[in-house]
């Protein structure tokens, strides 16, 4: 039984049990220093010692806010994570966390820390004895140092140098101001930033948006002006990101470490923290997308039987996951813990939750994104994105199409289409090769009715794509030129095939239907259909390798099939992405009349 799903998160002390709940299971995993948490045996780009402090660091975001806030049953807690501190920052002992080196994942680890500093600093520092105070700057103050990525990491020694200050210990005020100098070049309008160019995604909003409210709101003193250009960005972004949540708390899966989770709704929390509300989201409508969102993920079958965050999303899936996901890494999802230093009187608590409604249509330049709202669920079509150096990158920002119902699934191996998982994609081989789906973009176009790209799939193959959305359909519609025959393949979403979590054998029933006209799927969770209006030859319900789908672990997909000759050769077709079991058999008259108009 999930207990995790027991509890109302309606009340302060609800989310303060939650973390207190999330905390317990780890204890029996801590080392005999206290200074690691061993949490598995997978590996990732760091050592095992490295991914053991970082399940140790990565608890401090909910230690910290809960100790500012004085928060019930934490001082149990606070007395291990303390005596893991000083060990691991002690050279002399044995699970001393060791020196560092350039591009080192333990600069990760020091962000909290540095908060800590600002948010506790008679428990985190004063209350150390002398030469464990010495030890804890020393080590921190390696990040100084090295160098690392250009990223949102800068971040990092951002927030370790104003808890120096806090503390009155020696900050690098140099590395400082040209950190945040550094950053400011991220920065690129509408309340985004960017880790890489052209990729937008939650790292603006539970990395560079969380760390600058959190130095705005310990560094306004000192740096007046920059601390008011943070917020007023915060306020920019935030009926941005409200449209990524739909009413059921689902966030959009889209984008690189998902296995964050409910990190995702970490930005409500630090605007809480730093008292942040915007027009039309006031402290009802933030706790709101906070709470519903929390309460979705803890229905999920996302812990292992000992109540321990598993890596993977919508359940235990290594196969999505990138290189620096270690066995602790989804415990970076105690960022959304920030709020509970507020006192239990702060407007964000005693404010009725309240729903949110963002325009039906968003478009939004900067992620290259047109969102839209239907049924109870969100779905953003994207135009332009890609993303580098991660794993299933293409999958992860490229697809034609992300729901917050049926997720998006990613390649297990090329040769198939059953483990190639081409949802909402069109996927392209040459007979007998590897299929392509897109990769890069050669042009876009975006509108508040549609989203356009040119991309080249393979050499001598240009794919010039129409996507208009038209309720809980949209069209598709590809201009293909090619200088050698191709075979197509068309996906719809991925319908989950069995409802998550314990079920009886044979309580579940799917339904699949195929044609030369059309393919159809519907399942206990959804239902979707493609139908062909030019150019394909037959539909067929793909049941992809499992595991591919974030959301769930067997899927079946509806897909449509094609035959291209060289030279020029058009695709249309519509595709039907409903959360109810009434995706229809045949295309309603009003998508035939929409659809005409396109071809």
């Amino acid at each position: 039984m999930n207990k995790y799903a027991e509890n109302p998160l309606k009340t302060r002390a609800d989310v303060q049990r939650l973390a207190l709940d999330l905390i317990e299971p780890l204890l029996p995993c801590l080392s005999p220093g206290k200074a690691r948490l061993h949490l598995g045996d997978t590996g990732a780009a760091y050592d095992g010692a490295i991914a053991g402090m970082e399940g140790f660091s990565r608890v401090l975001w909910a230690l910290v806010p809960m100790l500012a806030g004085g928060c019930p049953g934490v001082e149990r807690l606070w007395e291990i994570w303390r005596e893991g501190i000083l060990h691991g920052t002690d050279p002399a002992h044995e699970e001393y966390w060791g020196d560092i080196g350039p591009f080192d994942q333990r600069m990760v680890e020091m962000a909290v820390m540095g908060m800590a500093l600002c948010m506790i600093p008679g428990r985190f520092y004063y209350d150390l004895p002398d030469a464990a105070r010495l030890n804890l700057y020393r080590w921190l103050n390696q990040i100084n140092l090295y160098e690392m990525p250009q990223n949102n990491w800068l971040f990092f020694r951002v927030l370790v140098n104003i808890g120096f200050l806090n503390v009155g210990m020696p900050a690098d005020e140099g590395r400082l101001k040209s950190d945040l100098d550094s950053l400011e070049t991220h920065y690129c309008g509408d309340g985004w930033y960017y880790d890489k160019p052209a990729q937008r995604d939650y790292y603006t909003l539970w990395a560079f948006h969380y760390y600058s409210l959190v130095y705005a709101k310990y560094m306004s003193g000192r740096d007046p002006e920059r601390c008011a250009r943070f917020i007023e960005r915060t306020k920019e972004i935030m009926p941005r990101f409200a449209a990524w949540f739909d009413d059921a708390g689902r966030a959009l899966p889209y984008g690189r470490s998902q296995t964050y989770r409910f990190a995702q709704g970490a930005f409500w929390s630090a605007c809480a923290l730093g008292g942040v509300t915007a027009e039309g989201l006031g402290w009802g409508e933030i706790k709101g997308l906070l709470l519903r969102n929390l309460r979705w993920w803890m229905s999920r079958p996302i812990f292992d039987r000992n109540g321990i965050l598993t890596i993977g999303y919508g359940y235990p899936n290594l196969i999505f996951t990138e290189g620096y996901n270690a066995p602790g890494s989804p415990y970076w999802a105690m960022k959304v813990f920030a709020v509970l230093a507020l006192p239990e009187d702060h407007p964000f608590w005693t404010a009725e939750e309240s729903p949110y409604a963002p325009p039906a249509v968003l478009i939004d330049q900067q992620a290259r994104q047109l969102v839209t709202r239907v049924d109870d669920q969100v779905i953003a079509y994207t135009a332009g994105n890609h993303a580098y150096e991660h794993t299933h990158e293409d999958e992860k920002y490229e697809k034609f199409a992300y729901s917050t119902a049926f997720g998006f699934s990613v390649v297990k191996e090329a040769g198939t289409l059953r483990k190639g998982a081409f949802d909402s994609m069109l996927a392209l081989r040459r007979p007998g090769e590897l299929w392509h789906g897109r990769s890069g973009f050669e042009d876009y176009a975006l509108s508040e009715e549609a989203t356009r790209c040119v991309w080249r799939p393979l050499n001598g193959v240009r794919v010039d794509t129409l996507i208009v959305p038209f309720g809980r359909w949209h069209l598709r519609r590809h201009d293909i030129s090619t200088d050698t025959a191709l075979e197509a393949a068309e996906g719809a979403f991925a319908v989950p095939a069995e409802a998550p979590g314990p079920r009886p054998c044979d309580g579940i029933q799917t339904e699949r239907q195929e044609d030369e006209n059309h393919a159809l799927a519907r399942g206990p969770l959804g239902s979707t259909a493609i139908f062909a209006m030019e150019g394909y030859e037959r539909g067929e319900v793909v049941v992809p390798e499992s595991n591919t789908n974030v959301m769930c672990s067997r899927t079946l997909l509806p897909t449509l099939h094609a035959k291209l000759q060289p030279g020029k050769t058009r695709l249309v077709c519509v595709v039907c992405a409903c959360t109810g079991g009434d995706a229809p058999e045949t295309i309603p008259e009003e998508v035939l009349e929409f659809a005409k108009q396109y071809l």
